[in-house]
């Protein structure tokens, strides 16, 4: 079959700028020209063209792949089966909503040279010899697929007939054009959508210059799997929120998009939504398996080093290994006491990683898992928020959501590795994982390397947030006078005082216990061939350091005799090359800000990697020259 372009296939787009999914539409077949990016975002615009007319169009960011993969080539024919004809800037774009690739690039550019009054949209039946002539002119540019005949309608005739045969749940949807959410933009005008809530936030209030309010967001799924956020304050917010539930299908509309703030997105889209008081929300009735649920992204847990420090919100799937009981935190902000529980969960990368649970997941969900702790349940969660605290640790916000042993085939694949390998495997922290030769990007020793004078002569580092380097250095230092441990409760490793009669008492874990163990605070000076600077380290980090715990290191400095064991430990540790990955934060003592420079990660050196590291860094500099 030759090479074709639908005839007048322009015009036929121009005069339904937004069809209705049921109309018997003409076959849409494009040629696409000057295909290229959009800035240096991730979509796609070109020129499509049906010989005879133009029009500018724009792919949608999930035709990305098949642009770079080269299955949509310039100059390759397009099989158009949705679209949506926007005004931009008094210009009209056509937005590609779903398409077909007929062709892979032509030879050249398809022209035409019917004159414009033969054009018609809807076309009478022709007769033989009309068809003859019109393949004939196709042989000079252009080749028409022979069309079956047909008695031509107009679209009130068809949707009449619609109407009349449908049933009256189905009429009412037939009325309203429903929008896929790939194709809206923040230039579109009416529209509406069909989507399921797969999350939703908390209500949360807030204080700014303006005043108080409160807001609370939803993440929205469309049958596509295309999903948005969606946020409403204040007057919205109370409407809308028990309005919303979790699970359910509604019709949306009068809304407004706007581009998605990186800091706070928790999809894949380049936009979120707005609704507000007047926008309209109505639950779409017997539609359980019409959209998808909750999707979820993934992330190993050996992979989740490169996303400390970041915005981005991750997804995790394990197997619980542990649960701890609910704790009581105290915010500084409001002073408000908040419950936390935290969760150890493993995955089939054999490396562990502590969850927090907070508020109604520490309490309700989290109750769940300790009374379920023996059958090691395996939790998907969505939306987590990943901190340096102990190396890498993970936290739920407002808006995670918690699934317990979901049926989902990641679930069942995990379950039966589980089962089969992983119960009697030995895990370990994801923290005590990490190796000089990590290429964890964040969490490598080999990246942001710098010398402790490029951290020390710039004060204002760490200001806004915590900024993160890594170094290699001597231990000079260890004040054998500072106090380097703190009593810690046995179970959530939090600080515990003695108790009246015996013992000592957790605030945190509310209870008495006859033992403690000893942790590691400390700083230790470190020095390199550019200057010096005194380091925190905590427990996991300080050991590696001096070589044993802290509870070994107080039984030394219990003992007497001529050398000091204690005092040779600390200057056996002195003098060690090592590699460190720190953190610069800034802190307040005695009404001045200083730095606090604390130690993430620390390991000894690998000579060859270092070598290696230090020749591609001259190759380098000599290349710049």
């Amino acid at each position: 079959m030759g090479k074709w372009v639908s005839r007048d296939a322009i015009s036929t787009i121009l005069a339904n700028p937004s069809p209705d999914s049921a109309s018997d539409l003409p076959e849409i077949i494009i040629q696409v020209l000057d295909l290229t990016r959009i800035g240096v975002g991730k979509s796609y615009r070109f020129t499509a063209s049906d010989g005879k007319k133009k029009l500018q169009a724009v792919l949608q960011s999930t035709f990305t792949a098949d642009v770079e993969a080269g299955k949509i080539q310039n100059m390759g024919l397009l099989r158009i089966l949705d679209y949506a004809l926007n005004d931009v800037k008094s210009e009209k774009y056509l937005m590609v909503v779903k398409l077909e690739v007929v062709s892979p690039a032509l030879e050249m550019e398809i022209k035409s040279e019917v004159k414009d009054e033969e054009a018609r949209i809807v076309k009478k039946p022709k007769l033989d010899n009309e068809t003859k002539s019109e393949v004939k002119r196709g042989e000079t540019g252009i080749i028409l697929k022979p069309k079956q005949e047909y008695v031509a309608k107009s679209a009130a005739q068809i949707v009449h007939e619609q109407h009349e045969n449908a049933a009256p749940a189905a009429r009412m949807a037939m009325t309203r054009r429903v929008h896929p959410l790939v194709s809206l933009n923040p230039y579109q005008g009416s529209w509406t959508i069909k989507v399921r809530v797969t999350n939703k936030g908390s209500m949360r209030t807030y204080k700014n210059a303006r005043g108080e309010g409160c807001v609370f967001n939803v993440e929205l799924t469309d049958e596509d799997g295309t999903q948005i956020q969606a946020t409403m304050f204040n007057e919205a917010a109370k409407k809308f929120f028990d309005k919303f539930l979790l699970g359910k299908v509604y019709y949306i509309s009068k809304g407004t998009l706007r581009v998605a703030n990186k800091q706070f997105k928790t999809v894949q889209n380049d936009y979120e939504m707005n609704l507000n008081e007047n926008s309209v929300v109505e639950e779409a009735g017997n539609e359980s398996a019409f959209i998808p649920e909750t999707k979820f992204n993934f992330v190993p847990i050996d992979q989740l080093g490169p996303y400390v420090g970041a915005n981005e919100l991750v997804d995790i799937i394990g197997v619980v290994q542990s649960v701890s009981p609910t704790m009581s935190i105290r915010r500084k902000s409001n002073n408000e006491t908040i419950p936390k529980r935290d969760i150890v969960v493993a995955d089939e990368t054999k490396k562990t990683v502590v969850v927090s649970l907070w508020n109604e997941l520490a309490t309700g969900l989290g109750q769940e898992l300790l009374d379920n702790a023996d059958k090691s349940p395996i939790v998907a969660i969505k939306s987590l928020k990943v901190g340096d605290f102990q190396g890498v640790s993970l936290s739920t916000l407002s808006r995670s959501t918690v699934l317990v042993d979901p049926d989902i085939p990641e679930a069942k694949n995990l379950r039966s590795w589980y089962d089969a390998e992983g119960k009697g495997t030995s895990m370990a922290s994801i923290s005590s994982g990490l190796s000089p030769s990590s290429k964890g990007g964040a969490r490598s020793f080999y990246s942001d390397r710098v010398s402790l004078s490029q951290i020390t002569a710039n004060p204002s580092l760490g200001e806004d947030k915590p900024a993160f380097f890594s170094t290699r250095a001597y231990i000079s230092f260890i004040k054998p006078d500072q106090t380097m441990w703190y009593r810690a409760c046995k179970t959530c490793n939090k600080k515990v005082t003695e108790a009246i009669g015996s013992g000592y008492w957790c605030e945190g874990c509310q209870k008495n216990d006859e033992a403690c163990n000893l942790r590691y605070i400390m700083v230790v000076k470190v020095s390199d061939a550019s200057g010096e600077a005194w380091l925190s380290a905590f427990n996991e980090e300080a050991e590696k350091i001096i070589g044993c715990s802290a509870d070994e290191l107080d039984k030394l400095k219990s003992q007497e005799g001529e050398e000091n064991p204690y005092q040779l430990k600390l200057k056996q540790s002195t003098w060690t090359l090592h590699l460190f990955r720190v953190s610069v934060t800034q802190h307040e003592y005695n009404n001045e800000k200083r730095q606090r420079i604390t130690v993430r990660a620390v390991a000894p050196v690998d000579f060859a990697m270092e070598t290696k590291f230090l020749l591609e860094d001259i190759s380098k500099m000599k290349a710049s020259q």
